[in-house]
């Protein structure tokens, strides 16, 4: 097992609206047209489809993959794991709040990979959460 935490992000809005934002995967449709059609690690993601509690696209060269929430702690956390993948994933989306209008987040990732696997892909996982934590703080609330 491989794990990947994020860098702590600030952001300025309450621990309630971020949960709210996050705990609802629908609200990834709204982001998606901020993702890149292709990086500079030649990775893409087409044909997203989202419902509250699922999330489904294709990932170039990876393949589809499918992500679902299996809990909720209010205003607190929101894990997922996925449902189809490659290689399986457990994911945390950690919220503390630090003022009425502020909160901090931390993104975890477990994947259950080999040592040899975890060596190739441990520098593009963590450049892939780091990104994603990125965006959870820039995004309006």
């Amino acid at each position: 097992m491989k794990r990947i935490e994020s860098q702590i992000k600030h952001i300025p809005y309450s621990q309630e609206q971020v949960y709210a934002k996050v705990s609802d995967l629908n609200n990834l449709q709204t982001v998606a047209d901020k993702l890149p059609s292709q990086d500079e690690m030649n990775i893409s993601i087409r044909n997203l489809r989202c419902t509250t509690d699922t999330a489904e696209c294709e990932i170039s060269p990876v393949g589809r993959i499918s992500l679902g929430i299996v809990s909720r702690e209010p205003f607190k956390c929101v894990k997922m794991e996925t449902l189809q993948s490659p290689v399986k994933m457990t994911a945390w989306i950690q919220i503390v709040s630090t003022a009425p209008d502020s909160c901090k987040i931390r993104i975890t990732l477990d994947a259950d990979l080999n040592v040899f696997m975890a060596k190739m892909v441990e520098k593009p996982m963590t450049q892939a959460v780091e990104r994603l934590a990125d965006m959870l703080a820039m995004i309006p609330y």
